[in-house]
């Protein structure tokens, strides 16, 4: 008797914490690879879904660089030479433009991303 009330005991705490928690709701996130070189993105432009987890990852090639995306809460930094990583979930659709947020040389000014966010 005592198996079985712990057993549904576990079984109901799994169920909330599936329910509860946005990583078994939405499954694994996207990953995108983009890679940052004097002065630009590769690739520069991506399509992502609203409502899905997405797994940014930012590589250097030559110095630090950033990638800045004010409108979605996207600011990360990447060493020379480094990868860095950052996952978030878009919630809401459009076109969005990402900058380079690490000053890297003379062309800094027009490294820029475009993100667009689908239903």
């Amino acid at each position: 008797m005592k198996a079985k009330f712990l057993a549904l005991f576990l079984f109901a705490g799994l169920l909330a914490i599936m329910h509860a928690s946005p990583a078994f709701a939405q499954g694994e996130p996207q990953r995108i690879e983009i890679t940052a070189k004097r002065f630009g993105y590769t690739p520069n432009e991506i399509t992502v879904k609203v409502g899905k987890p997405v797994l940014l990852v930012l590589k250097s090639l030559d110095v630090a660089h950033g990638l800045r995306v004010r409108d979605l809460g996207i600011d990360m930094k990447v060493k020379a030479g480094q990868t860095s990583q950052v996952e978030f979930t878009p919630s809401k659709v459009g076109d969005f433009v990402g900058h380079c947020s690490v000053f890297c040389g003379s062309g800094h000014g027009s490294m820029t991303f475009k993100l667009h966010v689908v239903s």
